[in-house]
């Protein structure tokens, strides 16, 4: 009821009132206590959380994580940064969206593969698949990026392009070797030199950059996915802590961050600083670009109330990763919330993460 009473009060007066601002100060202290408690207990081996608003932020380190400078694998919140240098791109006119991908691929063709554009890929209504049939097998084999493109150019399509959403890291696979054929550089330089030097990412690599396997967290593989290796003991050697999985450099899932580059990352987003790309190319990636009754999705971004935790607006953007990580901004309260695990997500529910994020999205409010 206090809280309640204090938003009536006024948005003017509540924002700079000293008690409202220890209010806050407490529910974010109560996020990391959701981490502190998990790392303690042994459930999460390693985290990091960092909180941006407007000027102030608000950053933790648990477990193992030596400080909040600790890079973790990203997951799947790899998609977005690398997309990010594809869209520096189009930002020289190197492409259009609704360009089909056999414009750049020449072999994406036939049963359907002629209608897939790039906006299709971007926003996972292409028809490809997640992974490749044959993921696992590749992995064992220490197959390079390219390879895995040249099963991706022939694996059949499972729907009409732009028929209906269906999550797609091979789609991110494709667009990312369009960015390789325009730019002549292959993603890991691509990524480096148009996304995270010009944020100023210095704790970030696509792959393992200028660091050393040693220099990353490591995952909690026992609770990995299963096309990730989880629950194969023979799966050592390409699993998410295998020097082979950490070189790749996967766009779909193979950056390596810490929590306060991928908020420098989501600002470039949230204040439109145009330091990679266009203000208005960043309004592009976070508008929903799918029909109605479609999971919205922007370009490599999730967007929408779901793409960030629970009291997020519909203005939100961000992205979550399969490795235990998190990543959102809220422009309506102008808030970054990055919280990073070595805890694979699909080891509990509700994972650690997710506790933890939605009360920072509830201590905005």
């Amino acid at each position: 009821m206090q809280r309640r009473t204090f938003l009536q009060a006024g948005l003017a007066a509540t924002v700079t009132s000293p008690l409202w601002a220890a209010l806050r100060q407490d529910r974010l202290e109560e996020a990391a206590t959701v981490l502190d408690q998990a790392t303690k207990s042994g459930q999460v081996a390693a985290a990091t959380m960092h909180v941006v608003q407007r000027q102030k932020t608000f950053s933790r380190a648990f477990g193992t994580a030596r400080d909040e400078h600790a890079m973790f694998l990203l997951g799947s919140i790899s998609k977005p940064i690398a997309m990010t240098a594809l869209m520096a791109l189009f930002d020289q006119g190197a492409f259009q969206l609704d360009d089909p991908l056999k414009k750049f691929l020449p072999k994406f063709v036939g049963d359907g593969r002629d209608e897939v554009t790039l906006r299709n890929v971007l926003s996972h209504v292409s028809g490809l698949p997640d992974q490749l049939a044959n993921n696992d097998a590749l992995r064992k084999g220490h197959a390079p990026l390219s390879e895995f493109v040249d099963y991706a150019l022939q694996t059949p399509l499972q729907f009409a392009p732009g028929s209906r959403y269906q999550y797609s890291s091979m789609g991110i696979l494709l667009a990312s070797r369009v960015a390789e054929v325009i730019s002549k550089t292959d993603i890991l330089k691509l990524v480096d030199r148009t996304v995270l030097q010009p944020l100023g990412m210095t704790r970030s690599a696509q792959g393992l950059g200028r660091f050393k396997l040693e220099d990353f967290v490591s995952m909690q593989t026992e609770f990995a996915a299963v096309e990730a290796g989880g629950g194969d003991p023979t799966a050592k050697s390409w699993d998410w802590n295998s020097s082979y999985w950490r070189k790749l450099g996967a766009p779909w899932g193979g950056t390596h961050a810490s929590a306060l580059d991928i908020a420098r990352y989501l600002a470039e987003f949230l204040e439109e600083r145009g330091k990679v790309i266009k203000p208005e190319t960043a309004r592009l990636m976070t508008t929903n670009h799918n029909k109605p009754g479609q999971t919205p999705r922007g370009l490599g971004l999730n967007v929408g109330a779901g793409a960030g935790s629970k009291g997020c607006s519909e203005k939100s953007f961000g992205h979550t990763g399969s490795t235990g990580t998190i990543a959102w901004a809220d422009p309506a309260t102008s808030t970054i919330c990055v919280v990073l695990t070595s805890l694979p997500a699909r080891a509990v529910q509700p994972h650690p993460r997710d506790v933890a994020a939605a009360k920072v999205a509830e201590a905005m409010l």
